[in-house]
């Protein structure tokens, strides 16, 4: 008789796939509630911010069940190719391709209907680069010219393009997915902490070059930002005030005064702020637990996997959402300078959408060859 396989095909993890189809619905109701002003302001439709939000949504599903049942190790085989064309589509920025919005080349137009996010292209390719390069040899990670170092010159390349658009907040995500990922792969903690510090003093030298320039003020403003209520600390000002007058179960769905044209791009990086505003702090908290829970089963994936290249992948993806999640949070409520960071599944941003749902697809396909 046959021996039994140790590991089989099973169906995928039916929490994380019921938790991410909520916060996507929850992300459509939000969107449209908090862009109805500024949709009929720009646009003239009621409904401009809701429609491309349905039809992103429809995408990430199709990209959602294609990735969770495409099996996963097919991703080490391109893992170099990604990296090249991701790097590829960042520096196409810096050609007329590149799309200037609000002072920031982040997107390419490349005459369809709609534009590429290369950063968010980055996130992915990295975390499956990064994944397949440590995965090879478990003692690569230990090696500082063989394991460390090259991952290093992979931060500052994909950290030095981010930042030229300029993008901190994606490429200090980037990096910390990436060293995240070297961590997991059993990075030695003395390097752990001098890659810490070293990125602080990196941030400590953007300031300094130039203490009175653009990134001296984005990264100190949201230290006091009613010292320039007019400028740089308006946004982070009208996010206290609708944080403040949600309360603890908010003013009601749809209610909110701040989307009035009162808080910039409200469906966008500072969604978290209209939803304490309708809902209210509950309504917060439920959505960060949700966040939680749907960490843990990225962990559980994680360590489950059947193999080392798909502990670090999904590690990667955990990480990924865990650190969109925290500095969203953090930006919101002025704990951290402010940052072009989206709300995963829940902001308006169709890029981000489809590579996030993708992207637990890819958990989903890791978690279906995980042990019985």
């Amino acid at each position: 008789m046959a021996k039994q396989k140790r590991y089989r095909m099973k169906p995928g993890d039916f929490v994380l796939t019921i938790l991410v189809m909520a916060l996507v619905v929850f992300g459509v109701i939000m969107v449209f509630s908090a862009s109805y002003y500024a949709a009929i302001s720009e646009y003239g439709d009621a409904y401009y911010y809701l429609k491309r939000d349905v039809m992103w949504a429809l995408l990430g599903a199709v990209a959602m069940v294609v990735t969770s049942v495409v099996n996963y190790r097919i991703y080490a085989k391109v893992a170099p190719v990604l990296l090249v064309v991701s790097v590829v589509l960042l520096a196409l920025l810096f050609t007329p391709l590149g799309d200037e919005r609000g002072g920031a080349v982040r997107w390419l137009d490349l005459g369809i209907p709609v534009t590429i996010m290369p950063g968010e292209i980055a996130k992915i390719c990295a975390i499956i680069f990064t994944a397949w390069y440590l995965s090879r040899d478990p003692k690569i990670i230990r090696s500082f010219t063989r394991g460390v170092l090259p991952m290093l010159c992979l931060c500052a390349v994909y950290g030095g393009l981010i930042i030229a658009q300029p993008n901190l907040s994606t490429a200090i995500t980037v990096c910390t997915i990436i060293v995240g990922i070297m961590f997991v792969a059993g990075l030695n903690l003395l390097y752990l902490a001098g890659l810490g510090l070293a990125g602080a003093a990196a941030v400590t030298a953007l300031i300094l070059s130039d203490p009175e320039g653009y990134w001296a003020r984005r990264l100190t403003s949201f230290r006091d930002p009613f010292l320039d209520a007019q400028g740089d600390g308006w946004q982070v000002i009208q996010s206290f005030y609708a944080l403040g007058s949600g309360g603890l179960f908010g003013v009601g769905l749809g209610k909110s005064i701040q989307k009035t044209l009162y808080l910039p791009e409200p469906q966008n990086d500072f969604i978290l702020a209209i939803i304490g505003e309708e809902l209210g702090y509950v309504g917060c908290i439920l959505l960060l637990i949700c966040y939680l829970v749907l960490i843990w089963r990225g962990c559980h994936i994680a360590m489950n996997a059947p193999d080392a290249f798909g502990t670090l992948l999904a590690s990667g993806i955990t990480i990924m959402l865990a650190v969109q999640v925290l500095l969203n949070v953090a930006v919101v409520t002025s704990s951290m300078p402010p940052t072009g960071i989206t709300l995963p599944f829940v902001s308006f941003g169709g890029n981000a959408l489809l590579l996030f749902m993708g992207s637990m697809g890819i958990l989903l396909n890791i978690s279906r060859h995980s042990a019985r």
